[in-house]
């Protein structure tokens, strides 16, 4: 069988589905320069706890960070993006991890939201993340600002849940319909969910047993708006 077809064959059984697992192993599964656009939201080491107690899986230890980065460098393609959230007191880490896969920084986007997630010497009103090439990628025909508004999701799935308004925008500048959008650290499918309702493939991965479940679940409701919007 031609490589060609492998490769399509894979992608058919990964697409559109969220993986419950480790992101380095199954990213491993995954042929090499097969995802168009990478977008997620990984665990920032800060040992993160909300308002409820909710936290997140590997969010202490940094032992995953490199190789996961390797392994989201190999599977993306030549000459295409990645936006990756950050902790910005752990940016050495992030950014140490993004160099040596091969990413090359080529624009940073700060998310401004209208409510303070805490409160120390200044309100934290910001999230953050960098644009980073593999290659040399085609510029955008209408480029977005790098500054955003970003609404709050409610978290109401998960305890850092990123609303889909905020993410689809991205994913509709750095792609086309029916690519394929990656997110290896999916938490309640918010990056899937924007992939999908704008005429994207995706696939997620989540290791924590509850927010898979709830991914899924959530995924599941979003195919079936797709499929009734597609009949109306």
């Amino acid at each position: 069988m031609a490589t060609t077809a492998i490769h399509s064959e894979q992608k058919t059984t990964l697409t559109n589905r969220i993986h419950h697992g480790d992101c380095i192993e199954i990213m491993q599964q995954m042929p090499a320069n097969c995802i168009d656009f990478i977008l997620t939201d990984p665990p920032y080491l800060v040992n993160y706890r909300d308002r409820t107690g909710r936290s997140i899986q590997n969010d202490v230890d940094e032992s995953w960070l490199k190789p996961s980065m390797a392994q989201a460098y190999r599977v993306l393609k030549q000459d295409r993006v990645a936006v990756m959230f950050y902790g910005w007191t752990k940016i050495d880490a992030f950014f140490d991890a993004w160099r040596s896969a091969g990413f090359q920084p080529v624009g940073h986007i700060v998310f401004r939201k209208s409510y303070s997630s805490k409160s120390r010497f200044l309100r934290y009103q910001h999230e953050q993340a960098f644009l980073l090439a593999k290659g040399r990628p085609p510029l955008p025909k209408q480029p977005l600002g790098d500054v955003m508004d970003m609404p709050y999701s409610g978290n109401k799935l998960h305890p850092t849940q990123k609303p889909v308004q905020a993410l689809a925008q991205l994913i509709r500048s750095f792609t086309l319909p029916d690519e394929v959008v990656l997110d290896a650290f999916c938490g309640s499918g918010s990056t899937c969910a924007a992939a999908l309702l704008t005429g994207r493939k995706y696939i997620g991965v989540e290791m924590d047993d509850a927010y898979y479940k709830l991914a899924s679940q959530r995924m599941q409701r979003v195919h079936q708006r797709v499929a009734a919007r597609r009949l109306s």
